[in-house]
């Protein structure tokens, strides 16, 4: 296997609480998977709606079957992500202090050759491929909707006070659309999957700079995100998971923050 993983989070500068949560393994068939959410809820009910979903996602691969077909491999991932998001509406249901909680989630399943990105949320996942990086996940806000039907300009929507009014979350409602992709995999390609305590703060191609810069390894890469997000403000919490597709040989790492 030659796919490397990095992973750190950070509570930021301002926030008395860190309500992301993420999470990298290796799952059936030495497939690589990664998650991150970002909580949201009052009396910290955010770091309540995180923890499960990702607990319930990573309890899930864990017995992810790796001889599904391609198609019904992407209909799995949407039902682990709903039993997630099942798990999290009951959650604030049953808990007075927890009503309305939730949270967003992207998860990415990734072998050598392709992987699967679910998402739900404005937590995002980026590729970067030949000295470029391409959002692959499309934020599910209010200003992204105005924007797409030509409402906003892209300075407005990237400076738009609303900017973070989610129009889909997981847990928030019984039910809930979730998007799933299939992405091609190449030697070289790195996957940044990140909260919006990254992609609020640091400009897209101080990213890059950071993702294609030859003198830092992976875990340098994750640890110079961070320090960017923070010298930015830090007015969030930030998260950051990476996954490289080395050109040479290298075991598969994972973990937690």
């Amino acid at each position: 296997m030659r796919l490397r993983t990095a992973l750190r989070s950070h509570i930021g500068r301002v926030r008395q609480v860190n309500e992301d949560r993420a999470w990298i393994g290796t799952v059936s068939g030495g497939l690589t998977a990664a998650a991150v959410a970002d909580g949201m809820g009052g009396h910290n009910a955010g770091d309540v709606a995180s923890t499960i979903a990702i607990d319930s996602l990573s309890q899930s691969l864990s017995l992810w079957d790796a001889a599904l077909s391609a198609e019904a491999s992407e209909g799995k991932l949407r039902e682990l992500v709903l039993k997630a998001n099942t798990a999290v509406f009951e959650a604030a249901e049953s808990h007075a202090q927890y009503h309305n909680m939730g949270t967003t989630v992207i998860i990415a399943l990734i072998d050598e050759k392709d992987g699967l990105i679910g998402h739900i949320g404005d937590s995002r996942v980026y590729r970067v491929r030949g000295g470029a990086i391409e959002q692959l996940t499309e934020d599910h806000t209010l200003v992204n909707e105005l924007a797409k039907s030509g409402q906003l300009s892209p300075e407005e929507a990237a400076n738009h006070p609303r900017r973070n009014v989610l129009m889909r979350a997981l847990g928030t409602d019984r039910d809930v659309a979730v998007d799933v992709l299939r992405i091609e995999m190449l030697p070289g390609d790195r996957l940044l999957l990140c909260s919006d305590g990254l992609s609020n703060l640091v400009e897209r191609e101080t990213i890059l700079d950071t993702l294609t810069a030859t003198d830092i390894d992976l875990d340098e890469a994750a640890d110079r995100l961070i320090a960017l997000a923070l010298a930015a403000g830090g007015y969030d919490n930030v998260t950051v998971a990476l996954i490289d597709y080395a050109s040479a040989g290298a075991a598969a790492e994972g973990g937690t923050p």
